[in-house]
């Protein structure tokens, strides 16, 4: 009965529910009916675009970037036939770079020093001037050794290039572990604990110098030492294998660009400051999409998935390691946004000490320009074994570039000029133009030296 009783009132519901929907469609859907209530925008007006969702638009950008560029790699297979040489990236040169290699194994030498002196400084063991000293001495070694070494060997260009990222890393991780080492010893003996500056819960006990700490930053990936950091519950095995496989297929995919592509536009290219003004701007746009390409693979393989496996692996909770540049409306926002893990220790053992000791805002950046100058050409310059200061002139000329974007950016607000010039100047001109005087200039010394 009770049953029955509640399945007579649900049908009275629905019933009552379709009247309803009889009515509304009875009332709302005549042709007297206002088809037109309000003030509306187009979707693509100035008004309203940037408050839309583009994603169809945006796939329809990827299916037609992956078409036109098919096609483009088929039509370059047919007419030049497969360029990938093997020798490129490994031949009989490679094996003699076992310098390289074995500097590379002894660069842990220097953080276990830097960690000696630490505990030494601990225990009072060593007055503060000497441990400044020796720290000094300890990151300006793991710069100069691996330097000496490449440019005493005939080593590959891809061998020296790989030794001296690693040993700019290990100086960027010792110079901040020495100097947050100071800052803790400064705090832990001010005299007045109350007066002392409020400390981070993730740097833990200023008084700490375990060496694990030391080991788990050398590896972890960021360059700002603490003794202790944010750290996920668990490790996705899963997960780490599909990035694994994403590396392989990207860094793939670059090698083919470059073999297939870069190196035989630049072996065909001439000096671009000796030649025919035209034909240099030619073969620099010509040279500027694939090179596009590569340093957009690189980004990716670099920055979201190697770090983010490593991060991964070590449960390293801060992924932080990139923000959205490729948005930055000048270029001062780009160089905040596009490689955090450099930034942040820009901002806090460079920038900030300049700040406190009573330095112009403008003066500290340029400063930070200067630094950031001298390892781009550091990583490029002791590789080739030649000096020309073509990467320390790029990084110094975009000091311009700021003043420049940052006055657009104010004078036409709520615009892209900025952006469009960033990518102008930095991607389709700066960035080939570098490749092309250093491919010269290293080919005109291996002539020097191959004739003398």
């Amino acid at each position: 009965m009770m049953e029955s009783e509640d399945l007579k009132n649900n049908g009275k519901e629905c019933d009552k529910v379709k009247n309803e929907n009889r009515s509304d469609i009875k009332f709302y859907h005549r042709p007297s009916a206002p088809a037109h209530r309000g003030v509306r925008e187009s979707p693509l007006s100035s008004d309203a675009i940037f408050k839309q969702s583009h994603a169809g638009l945006f796939n329809l950008c990827i299916v037609v970037l992956v078409a036109v560029n098919s096609r483009l790699i088929i039509e370059n297979i047919i007419k030049y036939g497969w360029l990938i040489n093997s020798g490129f990236w490994f031949s009989s040169k490679s094996l003699r770079d076992w310098p390289l290699f074995m500097c590379c194994l002894s660069l842990p030498a220097f953080p276990f020093a830097a960690y000696l002196v630490e505990k030494l400084a601990y225990h009072n063991y060593l007055p503060q001037l000497v441990v400044v000293f020796l720290h000094i001495i300890i990151t300006t070694g793991s710069l100069l050794y691996p330097v000496s070494v490449i440019l005493r060997c005939d080593s590959a260009l891809l061998s020296g290039v790989t030794l001296m990222l690693f040993s700019c890393i290990v100086w960027l991780k010792l110079v901040s572990y020495a100097h947050t080492n100071y800052d803790m010893r400064a705090i832990s003996k001010s005299i007045d604990r109350e007066d002392a500056p409020s400390i981070s819960p993730y740097v833990g006990n200023p008084h700490d110098t375990n060496f694990k700490s030391l080991v788990y930053f050398m590896v972890a990936p960021t360059l700002c030492y603490q003794s202790s950091y944010p750290r996920t519950e668990f490790v996705r095995k899963g997960w780490v294998v599909r990035q694994f496989i994403k590396l392989i297929i990207f860094t793939g995919f670059m090698g083919f660009i470059i073999e297939q592509y870069i190196n035989p536009i630049v072996q065909n290219s001439q000096h671009p400051l000796k030649g025919n003004l035209l034909y240099a701007t030619e073969r620099i746009l010509k040279l500027s999409v694939p090179n596009l390409y590569v340093w957009l693979c690189m980004f990716y393989c670099f920055f979201h998935l190697w770090l983010n496996i490593l991060a991964e692996l070590l449960r390293f909770g801060d992924r932080e390691f990139y923000k959205d540049w490729w948005n930055a409306r000048n270029v001062e926002e780009y160089w905040r946004m596009w490689n955090m893990p450099v930034h942040k220790w820009m901002i806090r053992h460079i920038y900030f000490p300049c700040l406190r000791n009573k330095i112009p805002k403008g003066v500290a950046i340029l400063i930070a320009f200067l630094v950031s100058a001298v390892f781009h050409e550091l990583c490029i310059a002791v590789p080739c074994h030649m000096f020309k200061l073509w990467a320390f002139i790029g990084i110094m000329l975009q000091v311009p570039l700021v003043v420049i974007t940052k006055f657009l950016q104010n004078k036409f607000r709520s615009s892209m000029v900025g952006n469009m010039i960033f990518w102008l100047f930095f991607s389709i001109l700066g960035q080939p133009m570098c490749l092309l005087l250093y491919y010269h200039d290293l080919m005109n010394r291996k002539g020097k030296t191959e004739s003398t």
